[in-house]
């Protein structure tokens, strides 16, 4: 499955040499969950994590933990990424994730 979401408000927030990190974060969080990352790349203001989704484990708690594990790491990386925070998910009309099955 490919998975995006962005920094809230789309602020420019990941650059290198932290990018390389939360790429290597988000992936080991993915492994953690049994979801065996293929690829996770992403631009300054968002990232995506192509993953194959474990039979044991819902998409929706994937999302929640992958996004709030690595928001708080985030925080760690720096006094100016003290308020890091990544935006709510979006939802389609009928209130499902917006979400790319590959």
């Amino acid at each position: 499955m490919h998975l995006i979401w962005s920094t809230k408000y789309r602020e420019h927030l990941i650059h290198t040499p932290i990018k390389e990190e939360l790429h290597a974060y988000l992936g080991g969080i993915c492994k953690r969950m049994e979801c065996h990352p293929i690829k996770i790349g992403g631009y300054t203001d968002h990232v995506h994590v192509l993953c194959m989704l474990s039979k044991k484990i819902a998409l929706m708690k994937l999302l929640e933990e992958v996004k709030s594990h690595s928001s708080k790491w985030m925080k760690t990386k720096g006094e100016d990424l003290s308020n890091f925070y990544w935006q709510d998910a979006r939802l389609n009309r009928t209130g499902r994730a917006m979400v790319h099955f590959l």
